[in-house]
């Protein structure tokens, strides 16, 4: 089987994003070509209050809305501060192109965008913790590295589209 050489483009804004931003952001690029993974990262958005006086109470953030990519709802659990789209390195340079288009129709405040790998590419400790030896050969590559053994991979980790 021939591995697809992929590479991370990270687009930073200079402000924390709003979940319509957010949206209409992610389903623009979700419609371009050689897209492998796109993870957004942020702050988090706790459903309730986690510790101290206050433990146990709901919190109801602005922020933490349900969105809509590509025909799936899905809650933003955080406040979203970066974007990473890793994508195949045939498809990079009329990916920046169109990405650059998009980014300045949908922000009026500055951005960057970097390329180089910042997301893991082998397979980790933790991947082995949560799926077990052998995993490697029946799970979809997307899915290496983006393991969090104490959550559920339901919670936090969607595939979007084929």
């Amino acid at each position: 089987m021939n591995e697809i050489k992929a590479v991370d483009v990270k687009i930073f804004p200079h402000r924390l994003l709003k979940p319509k931003t957010t949206e209409k952001i992610l389903n623009s690029i979700m419609d371009l070509d050689g897209i492998l993974r796109v993870l957004v990262n942020g702050k988090s958005l706790p459903r309730v209050v986690g510790y101290g006086p206050a433990k146990g109470t709901i919190v109801n953030h602005e922020d933490r809305k349900v969105i809509k990519v590509k025909e799936e709802n899905f809650e933003l659990l955080v406040s979203v501060g970066e974007i990473i789209v890793t994508v195949n390195h045939e498809k990079l340079d009329s990916f920046k192109e169109e990405l650059e288009k998009i980014l300045s129709d949908a922000l009026n405040f500055r951005y960057d965008v970097s390329v180089g790998i910042f997301t893991k590419t082998n397979i980790t400790v933790s991947d082995y913790m949560k799926y077990g030896i052998g995993f490697d050969k029946s799970i979809d590559p997307r899915l290496i590295g983006m393991v969090d053994p104490s959550a559920k991979s339901s919670e936090t980790v969607r595939l979007i589209g084929d």
